[in-house]
């Protein structure tokens, strides 16, 4: 698994790390044989896979059973897991019980998000307790209901200096990296090169550190919505909708399965069979 020491020394030698979101064994295991830096299992997950209309709907069992899917494909790159909606809010206790959880299933790293001084606090335990952190900045879908909708982050001087304060306490508290997500790409270039850790965006320009993407959104299986900030490198849905439209014109033909696709008996116990049955 690739170690936070190689993250940080990406940052301070440019260049950039690829990081992707992945919810099962086989697109992590793709992904690592491809050279993926890191990879997220995201509470996305609960929009993407499970058709919840919100990412707060998404618990910890939900994440153990997708961890648990992407560590088995997944042997190289960091897996980074999200710590779901009220797994980390209820107490500081219950954040380091929950987040060691993960840990001990052989995640690398938990990703929290915001940066009040609560998650601070649980930031800081976290790190102390052995249990490496990502932030998580930006626009963050889990508070989607303060936030009032899926706004651009940081869209003045003053909320872009926020976000820049918020990331340098979440850098002291030992936060080894930052998620930005939807924030203008000058704005995530400032609080960039105003940090020692590393920046990955999400929909926030070229110029941070690193960038992170779900997997689901560049294959094109997953459409109900494509955000401005994706590019599509491929169309899986286009793939599995013909795949399953010729399946079933196949079988209502009855041309699946064909003899090349079926077991055969050898000759000597098909003429057995062949006897028996014109007998009886």
């Amino acid at each position: 698994m690739l170690s936070l020491k190689k993250i940080q020394k990406m940052k301070s030698e440019g260049e950039k790390i690829t990081a992707i979101t992945s919810y099962d064994c086989t697109s992590a295991k793709y992904a690592d044989e491809e050279g993926i830096d890191i990879i997220l299992v995201g509470d996305s997950l609960g929009q993407v896979v499970l058709g919840y209309d919100s990412t707060s709907k998404v618990t910890l069992d939900d994440m153990k059973v997708f961890t648990r899917a992407v560590l088995n494909g997944a042997k190289n790159p960091l897996v980074v897991v999200d710590m779901p909606f009220l797994s980390y809010q209820t107490g500081v206790f219950n954040a380091v019980q929950n987040a060691g959880e993960l840990i001990q299933m052989g995640a690398g790293a938990v990703k929290i998000e915001g940066a009040n001084d609560y998650i601070i606090e649980v930031v800081s335990h976290l790190v102390n307790s052995g249990i490496p952190v990502m932030g998580h900045l930006g626009f963050t879908p889990q508070y989607i209901n303060t936030i009032g909708g899926n706004y651009v982050q940081g869209k003045s001087l003053e909320n872009t200096l926020k976000i820049l304060q918020d990331a340098k306490k979440l850098q002291e508290a030992g936060a080894f990296a930052i998620v930005l997500e939807m924030v203008p790409d000058i704005c995530a270039k400032y609080i960039t090169e105003n940090l020692q850790i590393p920046t990955i965006g999400i929909g926030a320009g070229k110029y941070t550190d690193g960038q992170i993407i779900v997997i689901d959104d560049i294959i094109g299986k997953f459409d109900d919505f494509t955000p401005k900030f994706v590019r599509k490198y491929g169309d899986v849905k286009q793939v599995i909708k013909n795949s399953v439209k010729n399946y079933i014109q196949d079988v209502k033909s009855g041309d699946f399965p064909n003899i090349n696709e079926s077991f055969r008996l050898k000759e000597d116990e098909y003429e057995k069979f062949e006897a028996y049955t014109k007998q009886s």
